[in-house]
């Protein structure tokens, strides 16, 4: 299986203008040197630089695993302004954000030790990613099928169905039917980078 920089890139740099700079700037603040927060997300040190400089343009699952790798959010990479710490995000609030084919919206505040993401994931799209990393995971279905791996296993989620695991468990997901799948999820964040520095990528067979 390849690893996450072996991925098409989704579009044109311009899509994502601030996230360049962020990502830099973001490294630096959690002390990490390029090679090591490369491989705390599954990268190479030549791909995250080149993300860092603006000549390839990250996927969502690269944003997560960044943002986990430096103990911040989604948002925060691509340099959105904070909605703030209000306990309730209106639906006109939720502005939707693109990456490597994968659509999602904020449906948490900023600042919190969990994210809470609306995200629909096309089908074909990256959703063969293999991740490990401290946490939890929560996910429930909205609309489509979802194929989820974890570990040794192969789960298939209809609408209505969810999923609550230790995110230490190697998994991935990815949409089974052709129009793609909706769904809600919650992760926690990492509340320190050093903890990012035992992470590694993992290969497998597709489910």
């Amino acid at each position: 299986m390849s690893s996450p920089e072996s991925q098409p890139s989704a579009g044109p740099v311009e899509d994502l203008p601030a996230v360049a700079p962020q990502l830099r700037a973001l490294r630096r603040r959690a002390s990490l040197t390029l090679e090591a927060a490369a491989r705390a997300a599954g990268l190479s040190p030549a791909h995250l630089s080149r993300l860092e400089t603006g000549r390839r343009q990250p996927s969502l699952p690269m944003l997560l695993a960044l943002a986990r790798v430096y103990g911040t959010t989604v948002s925060e990479l691509l340099g959105e302004t904070a909605v703030g710490r209000d306990a309730v995000v209106h639906a006109d609030e939720m502005e939707p954000t693109r990456a490597g084919g994968w659509t999602y919206w904020q449906a948490g505040a900023s600042g919190r030790g969990m994210q809470a993401l609306r995200v629909r994931v096309p089908h074909g799209s990256q959703g063969d990613i293999v991740r490990v990393h401290p946490g939890e995971e929560w996910l429930y279905v909205l609309k489509g099928r979802l194929r989820l791996r974890l570990g040794d296993g192969a789960h298939l989620l209809a609408p209505g169905d969810s999923a609550h695991y230790d995110s230490l468990t190697p998994h991935r997901i990815a949409a089974e039917d052709p129009d793609g799948v909706e769904l809600l999820f919650v992760h926690t964040l990492l509340q320190s980078p050093a903890t990012a520095l035992c992470l590694g990528h993992l290969t497998g067979e597709r489910p």
